[in-house]
């Protein structure tokens, strides 16, 4: 039942924008709770890479006296992947195409992260 209603949340995500290629729900230890991943993507290793580069963001906001921790943005060639707290247990993992409107992909996926987090 709740992983249903969290792919509901994802697939309102995927769906509000053509720019949002796939997105997951990832505990902090790693494990998917929940994806809308493409079919060449192992949601084990997204899972893992995910709760590593939060992890590792938690660490560099603290040492660097940047207070909580809000997002990890990667960007790359061929597009972003966006990392959002969703509540203390979980990251809320979004991939997004290179042309896509950043400030639109940020307040679709802060919102669904919020969702997430009254969910979890």
């Amino acid at each position: 039942m709740r992983e249903e209603m969290l792919k509901s949340i994802l697939s309102d995500l995927n769906g509000s924008s053509a720019d949002i290629e796939a997105s997951a729900v990832i505990s902090t230890d790693g494990l998917t709770i929940a994806s809308l991943l493409a079919a060449n993507m192992d949601e084990d290793r997204v899972g893992a890479m995910a709760a590593a580069m939060l992890s590792l963001g938690d660490r560099t906001a603290a040492e660097l006296a940047r207070g909580e921790l809000e997002q990890v943005m990667i960007k790359g060639d061929n597009g972003y992947v966006l990392l959002i707290h969703a509540g203390h247990d979980a990251v809320l993992t979004v991939i997004a195409r290179k042309e896509a409107k950043l400030g639109l992909v940020f307040l679709d996926a802060k919102r669904a992260a919020a969702g997430i987090a009254e969910l979890l």
